[in-house]
């Protein structure tokens, strides 16, 4: 292997989503590396971290019924039995949850977190609090997703951040999802809730760092066979 294909080798692919901005981020870059080049150099930098920020890598998913995998990277902030959002259809008891807390360094493309067919995806307006506090579950902007799956129904919320000011999703209801698919992303900097079926035990604890398709959140069924592993 040469050493160019050992460098993009090494280099993750860019999300569709990012070019427009990647576009912007270079033209502005070109204009002023002509007009004035110091502000130009600065351009250039911004444009490579929109380029980083984009980033969408493949992922290894452990696929077996009852393992249920993080569908962002990120720290998870929250774990503990929390009241599902009420668009959700999930009723009004708490449910375990488990929320992981993206920043702007962290990939932002979110992946399904089991296999399961989308029943109901609800957008809800509000405010753009950090999304690292419990409340920014009932207060910001969100769009959540329920998946009915072997488990039983688990619900998905994308939440918008303090920075996030868009939430982009590539799914519809009806659709069907395999374990680690990309299903969705948010700009830039935001929050994603996993919540779970009653009797289900995460498997992950607050501080610790997720990574969306790989880490396994919970195992509804902790000594059954083997996972077989999809990558995508």
């Amino acid at each position: 292997m040469s050493v160019l294909d050992s460098i993009r080798s090494g280099l993750a692919p860019v999300h569709r989503e990012g070019y427009p901005f990647i576009l912007i981020g270079a033209a502005v870059a070109l204009l002023f590396l002509w007009l004035f080049p110091p502000l130009g150099w600065i351009c250039v930098l911004i444009t490579a971290w929109i380029c980083y920020f984009f980033r969408d890598p493949e992922r290894v998913t452990p696929v077996r019924e009852g393992l249920v995998v993080s569908p962002a990277d990120g720290r998870v902030c929250l774990v503990g039995p929390a009241v599902p959002p009420a668009e959700l259809g999930l009723g009004d008891l708490p449910l375990p949850r488990v929320c992981i807390f993206m920043n702007v360094f962290d990939v932002h493309v979110n992946r399904a977190p089991l296999a399961g067919r989308i029943t109901r995806i609800a957008y809800r307006p509000g405010k753009f609090l950090n999304a690292d506090l419990d409340k920014a579950s009932e207060d910001n902007e969100r769009s959540g997703m329920v998946l009915d799956t072997a488990i039983g129904p688990v619900g998905v919320v994308q939440i918008a951040g303090l920075v996030a000011r868009r939430i982009v999703s590539f799914v519809r209801e009806g659709d069907l999802l395999a374990p680690g698919e990309r299903f969705g992303l948010i700009r830039f900097g935001s929050r994603v809730d996993v919540y779970l079926p009653l009797g289900t035990r995460p498997a992950v604890a607050e501080g610790q760092r997720a990574i969306a398709g790989e880490t396994v959140l919970a195992d509804r069924a902790a000594f059954g066979a083997e996972p077989t592993f999809r990558v995508d």
